[in-house]
């Protein structure tokens, strides 16, 4: 499917940014992180779409790793 000459996984990829990027504009950490595991799901998403696992790979094991992260801190790592 395309619209406007982009793909749909495109239009994940360009979703996937936008996520990460708001993310960063978050004052509320909790906040930061659920849109940054947001991104980082579509991340992951795109990168299976990707034409070839040589190139999605990359961006899966990438944005796996900080999905990690983000859910370690978010729901195991109380902080006072």
């Amino acid at each position: 499917m395309e619209l406007f000459g982009i793909t749909g996984t495109e239009y994940i990829g360009y979703l996937a940014s936008l996520m990460v990027l708001l993310s960063f504009t978050m004052k509320d950490v909790k906040k930061l992180r659920l849109v940054n595991m947001t991104g980082c799901i579509l991340f992951i998403i795109y990168g299976f779409l990707m034409p070839t696992l040589r190139i999605g790979l990359p961006i899966i094991i990438a944005n796996a790793a900080i999905l990690l992260v983000n859910v370690y801190y978010l729901f195991f790592k109380k902080v006072a």
